[in-house]
């Protein structure tokens, strides 16, 4: 019971992390200081996309739900809504990859504006 509510909320984690390394950059219009939270994250969410890698969530997840006594991603609104956003299905080290120049491109847009906006001010 305890494994299975810890890989939920690791599902929630990386879903919410996903969420920051995408619109992170949105934040800092209220709060500039946290660039220096979301700089880094950006950074490794590019890099886990572009290197094609595994985030360490994923395995410390799957390692929860085997000591749960699962064998897969069954039931529950987590595991069928937010754990496909994470592991697509037929996910390709060139989708990968778009995902990550996608990620690069829309962040660098967000800042972009906002020096503009900062330097008008």
């Amino acid at each position: 019971m305890l494994a299975h509510a810890a890989a939920e909320l690791i599902v929630f984690l990386h879903f919410a992390f996903i969420m920051f390394v995408l619109f992170g950059a949105c934040l800092t219009l209220r709060w500039k200081w946290i660039a220096w939270l979301h700089v880094p994250a950006f950074l490794w969410g590019a890099a886990i996309e572009f290197l094609g890698a595994v985030c360490p969530l994923t395995p410390l997840e799957q390692r929860l739900r085997v000591a749960a006594g699962e064998a897969g991603y069954s039931g529950g609104f987590v595991e069928h809504y937010i754990v496909p956003v994470i592991y697509p299905v037929g996910l390709t080290a060139a989708i990968q990859f778009w995902l990550g120049l996608g990620v690069v491109a829309l962040n660098a847009a967000i800042y972009a504006w906002i020096l503009v906006r900062w330097r008008q001010r």
